[in-house]
Order: structure tokens, then C-alpha cells, then sequence
């Protein structure tokens, strides 16, 4: 049991808690649970192994973490949580673990911002500095890139990738892949609204960067260009670009259509 944890907490024995691991009162935590250094567990929190938080941590409270996986074809297998250092979760926010069929892992990295009523389900993969605003929810075997930010009550279909530093805008229901620095607002279903320009400048990318990633996005979604001769021009400017060598990388990579 963690040396600052609440006379009411219920802490299994084989769970390996940090000395200095502070748990809030009525908050359960089961066996196979590890919970790294300088971490802090609200009240009326439940955390199921197995799982591993890191250092550094803070879960607020009334947080279901490590959950089973909601997918009925888990049969009962040895799966997995892995949540790294310094990320903020806030109240009831819920992330199950992965399933056998699905990778057996489901993974939050590091310095992330989840808030109020978020849900990442069974096997998603979240990167490092995302900020998922209140009830944005991930479906299953999801993967979101670095920097990326999913507004409130924002949805992304299972098996959808999203790329780095891509914005997610209120209310929008995403069914299929994101690129790399694209900013998406609800219409129906989401579409294509611009680059995250103003994000890409917060972190430093300079006037040439965002140009480049600017006709990627011209060549991508405006006018009626098919697919391939798209790809065609962004190879054409990734020559140049880094950046949209990694948009065309992630583009060829797709396993669900392009949202465009």
C-alpha cells in the first residue's frame, strides 16, 4: 500500500504501488496493477490489472482504469494497459485493456491531457501531448499520432488512425484516416477544413513548413483531383518537405479510405 494512501482505499497486495503513490478515499486497486512514482489517485477511482501507470500521473477521480475490454470476442486472455508519465486524467474517464485478437495492448504515452468522460477503448494506441477535450471517445484498435486534439464529443471509428499534430473539431464523427496536420470540422460526417495552422506555429514549425503542408492540403482536398494524382504532387513536394514525406507515408499506409 502506498505510504500516503487513504485509510478507506482497498489496495490488492500484489499490486506494487511507489512509496510515495497518494490514493483518495473508496478508490479500488487490483492485483497486477504498478503505479510509478510521484502519482496521485482520486477518490471513488478503480484501476484493474493488468496495468502499468507511470510517474508522475495524476487520475482525479471516479475513473475506471484498465477495464476489461468491451468486445465480445475477448475470451478471457491475458491482456494489457500501459500508461507512461506526467499525463493528467480527469473524472470519469474510462480506458479498457487490449484483447488477444487486437495486439493484447492498449497504450496512452506520455504528457497527455484526458478530460472529463473520455473513453479509449480495447487496443487503441495514443501517442505523447494529445488533449482530448470532455467526451471525446476513441473506439476500438484506434491510433492517434503526437500533439493531436480530439474537441468535445468528438468520435473516431474503430481501426481510424490520426495523424501528428491533427485537430479534431467539436462534435465530429470521424470514419476513416486523418492525415498528418489536417484539421477536420463536423459536416455529416467529418471532412477536411484546413491545416492546424495555428497549432503547427505554437510548436515552432516555421513560415517554409507550413507553406509546403499547405499545397499538400491544396493538392489533397481542394478541387476534384483524384487520389493517385494527388499523391502524385505531394511526392513532387515531399522532395522538399519532410513533412509531407511523412503525410505521404502515412497516406500509403491507409487501411481504411482517406477522409477527404
Amino acid at each position: 500500500m502506498g505510504a500516503r494512501s487513504h485509510p478507506s482505499a482497498v489496495i490488492d497486495p500484489a499490486a506494487e504501488l511507489a512509496s510515495d503513490v497518494e490514493v483518495g478515499p473508496f478508490t479500488v486497486i487490483g492485483p497486477d496493477v504498478r503505479i510509478g512514482a510521484g502519482t496521485r489517485i482520486g477518490p471513488h477511482c478503480t484501476i484493474e490489472g493488468p496495468t502499468r501507470i507511470g510517474q508522475r500521473n495524476h487520475i482525479v477521480g471516479h475513473a475506471a482504469i484498465g477495464g476489461l475490454p468491451q468486445d465480445k470476442k475477448y475470451a478471457g486472455e491475458r491482456v494489457e494497459l500501459d500508461i507512461g508519465d506526467d499525463n493528467l486524467i480527469r473524472e470519469f474517464v474510462t480506458i479498457n485493456r487490449g484483447t488477444g485478437g487486437g495486439g493484447g495492448i492498449t497504450r496512452l504515452g506520455h504528457r497527455n491531457w484526458i478530460l472529463a468522460y473520455c473513453h479509449i477503448a480495447h487496443d487503441c494506441q495514443v501517442g505523447d501531448d494529445c488533449i482530448f477535450s470532455n467526451n471525446a471517445t476513441l473506439a476500438g484498435h484506434v491510433s492517434i499520432g503526437n500533439f493531436v486534439i480530439l474537441s468535445g464529443f468528438s468520435g473516431i471509428h474503430q481501426f481510424c488512425r490520426i495523424g501528428a499534430h491533427a485537430f479534431i473539431g467539436m462534435g465530429a464523427l470521424v470514419n476513416g484516416d486523418v492525415p498528418p496536420f489536417v484539421m477536420v470540422a463536423q459536416e455529416s460526417y467529418a471532412r477536411a477544413r484546413g491545416i492546424n495552422a495555428e497549432g503547427l506555429k505554437r510548436r515552432g514549425f516555421d513560415a517554409t513548413r507550413i507553406t509546403a503542408i499547405k499545397r499538400a492540403y491544396r493538392a489533397l482536398y481542394l478541387g476534384e483531383t483524384k487520389l493517385d494524382e494527388a499523391k502524385a504532387e505531394l511526392s513532387s513536394i515531399a522532395s522538399e518537405s519532410d513533412d509531407v514525406a511523412a503525410m505521404l507515408a502515412f497516406i500509403d499506409t491507409a487501411e481504411r479510405p482517406l477522409l477527404r
